[in-house]
């Protein structure tokens, strides 16, 4: 049985290949069976708002802030994923809450 890490690298394969589509579909079930797995989530945020699947991009870049509340570049991911949504608001205060981080730090 393969890892994590190896079905995350085969998605990247099938998204390097052009095939985005297959990737995302590929990595969902990643993400599924290991839902702390926030270079995962990270990816599948990247990925949906690339095809423009808003909602799920948010949904994914919400899940790494819970997975990694310390680390600044996830709220700015965050911030980019709800900029492309429309939720104007919630990127605005994703931003403040990576800055607020990187302050702090």
């Amino acid at each position: 049985m393969k890892t994590k890490e190896e079905l995350y690298e085969a998605a990247e394969k099938l998204k390097d290949a052009g095939r985005l589509d297959e990737a995302v579909a590929s990595l969902a079930s990643v993400v599924t069976e290991n839902p702390d797995f926030s270079l995962a989530h990270s990816a599948m945020a990247a990925w949906c708002t690339r095809l423009e699947r808003h909602e799920e991009a948010v949904a994914h870049a919400r899940r790494v802030c819970e997975i990694e509340p310390r680390d600044p570049f996830s709220y700015t991911a965050l911030s980019v994923a709800c900029m492309r949504a429309g939720k104007i608001q919630e990127a605005e205060d994703a931003l403040a809450k990576s800055r607020t981080i990187q302050s702090a730090g």
